[in-house]
């Protein structure tokens, strides 16, 4: 798990339109200390290879031990979900006195530790990593336990003073003497006036009832509660119980001063086993984030990453698992796709509705997730680490703020190409698709030219084609229709609604990118969704004209 490094790989944007925040909020965690861990975590960088081969070798460890420990890994996360977050009652515990809720939780904890501890050494054998096993605070909690029943509840127990216990004792006295005053009391009432309270000294009487005025004027009775129907009656204390209960209050403010010795006591108990605890908490932590790191692994197919050293993204049969998260959802399968990026601008191509930017963002998922120290949603990938890494895609707030979609995209890009070193990584999707046709050519093409000398790797998608003629330019087309028998393609949109044709022509779309080795024929997925979507055969001739 990596922390503490103040440099920046993404922004916000680049974390979210890559998917990184939504895997993250994916992972199923269960401690509030793993949670906190996953936040704050910070991604390797050029250098750091060997720490993150290091990680994901954990991570992958991780993975055969899920899949191995099923039965395992449910009993560890059913105890991390009894887990609260008590770090700040623990660090207070050193200046001030904590109060029983406190304390009760604090042993609570350690009941949790003492359960994975058992958990993690079942039959003498290691079964956890010892780095995430909890190291052993029995101590503390037979201190927090004087009684050894290991319950999950909390008392300040007689055994923590002689003091408290024979307070206490005192106090049992004369709940039993002004219990006796009272019996005395409501038998002689019994036998002078016929009248029997219940055991708590009380009656309750219908105003309607000839009792009602007997009772009203019995002078050991007083009325504590009535309603339109009924008055409840309660014995009255003499002066024999007046003075027991007056003893009592004073009982009970030396009860009070005990109880809060012996919570001070026990919270400078606590306040010595921080260090231990706090540790423990960073190490269950740990736990869980691995733990759900190879758990998410496992269920979305995920593989290790081939680290490498030189700048490069190779990804073979890739899946953006937000789309694919999607796509599941409604039933329909995933595309995988594969791209070889290294140093250099590589131009995606290809009509709309052909996935280009979904192949983008994959690009960014998979080499970001392999930073942050994760598996990634690919059969192979090889990663070379990057020092700076943004998104240039549509922004809605640019939008709210009053700039127009070219305004935002030209400030966005003057922001991220000042911020751009050795080894980054630029994702470029549609740039200058908001303004002109002929500037927004002739910007591209210099933006490409510009970026050709750079010691970036570039991936840009585009509607310009003649973008890629640049020397030096890899480009690479999405598949689409071309292999699509339009016969039976046609025949099936002939008879659907409206509703449905997209849905049926992205069906029978091919995701998948090849490298086109030489500029040829310009293709005409565009014309051809267009015309099945019921655009005129006239126009779509004229079309045709104007590409030749």
């Amino acid at each position: 798990m990596r922390m503490g490094s103040n440099r920046r790989l993404a922004n916000v944007k680049t974390r979210r339109e890559t998917g990184l925040d939504y895997i993250m909020q994916s992972i199923d965690l269960n401690t509030p200390f793993g949670k906190k861990l996953l936040k704050e975590t910070k991604p390797f960088y050029p250098g750091e290879e060997e720490e993150l081969k290091a990680e994901l070798d954990k991570v992958e460890a991780m993975t055969i031990f899920v899949k191995e420990n099923s039965r395992l890994v449910e009993e560890i996360q059913q105890i991390f979900m009894e887990i609260k977050d008590v770090s700040y009652s623990i660090e207070r515990s050193a200046s001030q006195t904590l109060t029983v809720v406190e304390i009760y939780e604090i042993k609570s904890l350690l009941l949790s530790m003492r359960k994975l501890v058992h958990l993690g050494r079942q039959g003498g054998q290691m079964c956890i990593p010892e780095e995430y096993i909890p190291a052993d605070t029995t101590e503390l909690l037979d201190i927090l336990d004087p009684r050894r029943d290991r319950i999950n509840t909390f008392y300040i127990y007689d055994e923590f003073s002689e003091t408290l216990r024979n307070l206490r004792g005192q106090k049992r006295e004369f709940e039993i003497a002004i219990r006796k005053e009272q019996k005395v009391k409501r038998d002689e009432i019994k036998k002078e006036h016929g009248i029997m309270l219940t055991p708590k000294f009380d009656i309750v009487v219908a105003k309607n009832k000839p009792d009602f005025e007997k009772v009203k004027a019995i002078e050991d009775l007083e009325m504590v509660d009535q309603d339109y129907m009924t008055a409840t009656f309660q014995l009255k204390a003499n002066e024999a119980i007046y003075e027991l209960m007056r003893q009592m209050d004073d009982l009970h403010a030396k009860l009070e001063e005990e109880e809060e010795a012996i919570r001070k006591v026990l919270s400078e108990d606590i306040s010595r086993y921080a260090d231990v605890l706090l540790d423990n908490c960073e190490r269950m932590g740990a736990l869980d984030v691995a733990l759900g790191k190879a758990l998410y692994a496992v269920h979305h197919d995920c593989t290790k990453p081939e680290i490498a050293d030189e700048h490069v993204i190779e990804i073979e049969d890739g899946r953006n698992l937000q789309v694919e998260d999607i796509l599941r959802s409604k039933g329909k399968p995933y595309c995988p796709v594969s791209i070889s990026l290294a140093d250099g601008v590589t131009c995606i191509t290809g009509a709309n509705m052909g996935g280009k930017t979904i192949s983008l963002k994959l690009s960014g998922q998979v080499a970001i997730l392999t930073q942050y120290g994760f598996f990634v949603p690919a059969r192979k990938a090889r990663v070379g680490l990057s020092n700076y890494m943004q998104i240039l895609v549509g922004d809605s707030q640019s939008l709210e703020r009053g700039l127009s979609t070219f305004g935002s995209e030209m400030e966005e890009l003057k922001e991220i190409l000042d911020h751009s070193v050795e080894r980054t990584l630029l994702l470029i999707d549609e740039i200058a698709s908001g303004t002109n046709p002929v500037e927004g050519l002739a910007l591209t093409k210099a933006l490409v030219e510009y970026l050709m000398e750079k010691p970036y790797i570039t991936l840009m998608t585009t509607h310009f084609e003649t973008v890629t003629e640049t020397e030096g330019v890899i480009n690479m087309q999405v598949r689409g229709l071309a292999d699509v028998n339009f016969t039976l393609l046609n025949r099936e949109i002939q008879y659907a609604r409206r509703a449905e044709r997209i849905n049926i022509i992205s069906k029978y779309m091919d995701y998948r990118l090849y490298r086109v080795e030489k500029q040829g024929e310009v293709p005409k997925d565009a014309l051809n969704i267009a015309k099945m979507l019921g655009i005129s055969s006239e126009i779509i001739e004229r079309a045709k004209k104007y590409i030749k």
